[in-house]
């Protein structure tokens, strides 16, 4: 099955229970969705929002029954991201759920009443989009992406899996709060596992070619990808970059490593779609979102490349392999 039609059928074709039936006469409720990927078919994209929905089908709500859903799928495009923002709201739904950072702060930018859930947000407290995580404040809340202590055992699996590296280039957004903050967790932690580290911006593909490519000139190397809306836009340039320069690289999310990159560890992004969908629930029930906390992930995921790690002549301990959620061959 296409992962289009699988959509639509988790979407509204298929067989909901009588008890999530709307009434007669019960008014239609309105969910407002902006996701960061590209569209229906984006890997990226297709299982947070299967989650979402499935999840959404479980508490009793039916797109076209008692819910209509409207999507706006901004291609990564920041003026586009904007523009669909503000269609959205436009929409006047009951609530919105944004999937990435550059979605939230846009829908922020467009309404500071519209109830929003958001997902995959890395801090929204150092973002200004949140007063505090207990008590949110505004009209958004949400799930975060991770704390920044996530990003020490990046370096730590990096250091696992290749222990005579001693050298390892942070790929960062330094315009960004998380980029600050992943970056400043790797470098305290660093001089204790013994590695020297050194950022490389991501602005465009450009300046990560020649940071690439210089750090490459130098052994004992590995790279380590933080997250940011801009590492996965340049995904592909990046994991080329690392099989070119034959560099071991730990990326923050699965994305990469299923796009032919070695090893990721990172929240899992489809059960913080399926959470919020508990959130988006109790909104559409009266509950507002300075009274719900914005919440931090249950459930992580090891995926590692074992195709890879064969082209880069490694080979990866079984104390790894032994935790890995998710293995490539």
């Amino acid at each position: 099955m296409k992962r289009r039609e699988f959509i639509t059928l988790l979407g509204g074709a298929v067989a909901w229970p009588v008890a999530a039936r709307a009434q007669q006469g019960e008014r239609l409720r309105r969910i407002g969705v902006l996701p960061g990927g590209q569209d229906t078919d984006d890997p990226r994209s297709q299982p947070n929002i299967a989650a979402f929905l499935q999840a959404l089908q479980q508490l009793g709500w039916a797109d076209g029954r008692n819910v209509k859903i409207e999507y706006r799928w901004p291609t990564g495009d920041a003026d586009k991201t904007r523009k669909y923002a503000a269609e959205l709201v436009a929409f006047a739904p009951d609530v919105i759920l944004a999937i990435s950072t550059p979605s939230l702060a846009s829908l922020l930018q467009a309404t500071r009443s519209v109830p929003i859930v958001f997902v995959g947000v890395s801090d929204p407290v150092g973002a200004g989009y949140v007063d505090s995580l207990s008590r949110p404040g505004g009209n958004a809340t949400g799930f975060i992406l991770f704390d920044y202590s996530l990003s020490t055992k990046w370096l730590e699996l990096l250091k696992q899996i290749v222990p005579g590296v001693t050298r390892a280039a942070v790929l960062r957004d330094p315009a960004i709060t998380p980029g600050i903050g992943q970056w400043g967790a790797i470098q305290s932690a660093a001089p204790a596992l013994g590695v020297e580290v050194s950022p490389v911006n991501v602005r465009d593909a450009p300046e990560i070619e020649r940071g690439v490519a210089a750090f490459a000139r130098s052994g004992n190397g590995g790279l380590i990808v933080t997250g940011s809306p801009l590492a996965l836009l340049h995904r592909e340039l990046i994991i080329a970059l690392a099989a070119q320069h034959k560099l071991p690289t730990v990326y923050f999310s699965r994305a990469f490593v299923t796009g032919g990159g070695l090893i990721s560890y990172g929240p899992d992004v489809a059960d913080q779609a399926r959470r919020a969908a508990g959130y988006v629930d109790r909104i559409l029930k009266g509950e507002k979102p300075p009274d719900l906390p914005v919440q931090a992930p249950t459930k992580y995921e090891l995926v590692i490349n074992l195709k890879t790690a064969k082209a880069l002549d490694l080979t990866i301990p079984s104390s790894v392999l032994s935790r890995a959620d998710e293995v490539i061959e």
